[in-house]
């Protein structure tokens, strides 16, 4: 059984949604610049650690009535989500940034609608693949031109930036890594919101924020406890480094986290399943956007002919859509 796409109107407001997630979430691009010299589980836990607490603030006052429409499955729901599209996705995403910097890692993850797309078959207002081929292939070129500078980045050992990147092959990985995470957390998100359409957006996330916030916890173990018994219990960081760690992670925590999420869950019910991956892009151009401003630098050809590449290839699967869709006035308010 098929189902109709969208109306134009939530269309809009999907991608309206959509955009203002992506630049609220650009920022965790450059949060591994900011503090370099953190491990990314320590940014993952920091960061996580004050997402499970901002989350748990703002959700006690609903908490009491929520509990009893939560079963088991939403709970371990919740859990998996929360490691895929949180801990494990930003843990592999810090790595890429400190590894093979920035544009590399915002530009592989701009390939996220590809894989959303073809991860997504099947669901809710799903356009045929056929109508998707070219905006595929284009996505493809995108991520080829990425994957190809990455490589002639180790061979000559540097970027295009004239930086020493040693690990840009292993950054690459780690963000391909990232890649497939959210790729299939996307997916399973937007399942989960449409299942459970009783519960709101806002409070999906709050409680995403409550799961991730456990896991935070546990592996702060490893991240910090293990790290300092590691070097001997000597200080690795300046008391100036640790005001600066929390600032950046809370920071983080709200804007990308709280305030990113929510609009992503809202686009995520106003999109059908294959064009939400598509929103990504908006998250890789102000990635692009924050990390040439802070590397002082335009783009290299290859990452500009991907920057490109990957913009037809979301406009294009967008168009596809808005053709499919039904007149605004057919849909009643």
């Amino acid at each position: 059984m098929s189902s109709s796409p969208p109306p134009a109107s939530s269309i809009r407001r999907g991608i309206a949604c959509g955009a203002a997630a992506g630049a609220f979430w650009g920022l965790v691009f450059l949060t591994p610049e900011l503090v370099r010299d953190f491990t990314p589980g320590q940014l993952a836990a920091g960061r996580y650690l004050a997402y499970g607490l901002f989350a748990a603030l703002l959700i006690a006052p609903r908490l009491r009535s929520l509990l009893p429409r939560l079963g088991w499955r939403e709970w371990w729901a919740l859990s998996w989500l929360s490691l895929l599209g949180n801990t494990l996705y930003y843990v592999l995403l810090a790595q890429a940034v400190q590894l093979g910097g920035m544009a590399m890692t915002a530009l592989v993850i701009g390939f996220l609608p590809v894989a959303v797309t073809l991860v997504s078959r099947g669901g809710a207002g799903a356009v045929p693949l056929r109508r998707l081929a070219l905006s595929l292939a284009l996505g493809v070129a995108g991520i080829g031109c990425v994957g190809y500078e990455s490589l002639a980045a180790v061979s000559l050992g540097g970027d295009a930036a004239g930086l020493a990147r040693p690990g840009a092959l292993l950054g690459f990985g780690c963000a391909v890594g990232a890649l497939i995470s959210w790729s299939i957390y996307a997916v399973a998100n937007s399942r989960w919101l449409a299942r459970r359409a009783d519960l709101s957006a806002h409070d999906w996330s709050l409680l995403t924020g409550l799961a991730t916030g456990a896991q935070a916890l546990l592996l702060a173990i490893p991240a910090f406890v293990l790290t300092a018994a590691d070097a001997g219990g000597a200080p690795a960081h300046s008391s100036e480094a640790w005001w600066r760690f929390i600032a950046v992670v809370t920071s983080v925590a709200i804007l990308a986290s709280i305030v990113g999420n929510a609009f992503w869950n809202r686009a995520s019910r106003l999109l059908p399943s294959t064009m939400i991956g598509q929103m990504i892009l908006f998250e890789t151009l102000f990635a692009l956007l924050y990390g040439f401003a802070w590397e002082q630098r335009g783009p290299s050809w290859l990452e500009a002919a991907a920057m490109v590449l990957v913009t037809a290839s979301v406009l294009g699967s967008v168009r596809a859509h808005r053709v499919h869709a039904p007149a605004p006035a057919a849909h009643a308010a």
